[in-house]
């Protein structure tokens, strides 16, 4: 969970999911209503809905279905901003996980330079 990107390669996704939200401000929808506006599958709408609470809110339940809907801040803002956001979070994560990866192969590199003069 640590290492996984919560924006990084999910952007359109997300930002199709806001669009949806923003076409209907009013109302809490549920992820189903929302993957049939936007054709992702519901499963992967859920999982950023879920992944990424900054942007989406989850209501109380009513009737036994969950709904979410935007965050104040997130409704507030303009969809330019909210895009701009979206993607500096990717870009950063983008920057994490190239990071951990160039440590990862030092150490690889390392650990092969050092038994390499051993023998």
């Amino acid at each position: 969970m640590l290492l996984t990107p919560r924006y990084w390669g999910k952007t359109r996704r997300i930002l199709a999911i806001h669009r949806v939200f923003r076409e209907e401000p009013e109302i809490g929808l549920h992820p189903q209503q929302i993957a049939r506006r936007t054709g992702i599958a519901m499963m992967d709408v859920k999982e950023r809905l879920d992944a990424t609470p900054e942007l989406f809110v989850r209501l109380p339940k009513r009737d036994g279905l969950t709904r979410y809907r935007l965050t104040s801040t997130t409704s507030a803002q303009d969809p330019e901003e909210v895009e701009n956001r979206v993607r500096r979070r990717a870009t950063g994560e983008m920057y994490v996980v190239s990071a951990f990866g160039a440590m990862v192969l030092c150490g690889f590199l390392i650990v092969a330079f050092l038994m390499w003069q051993t023998l």
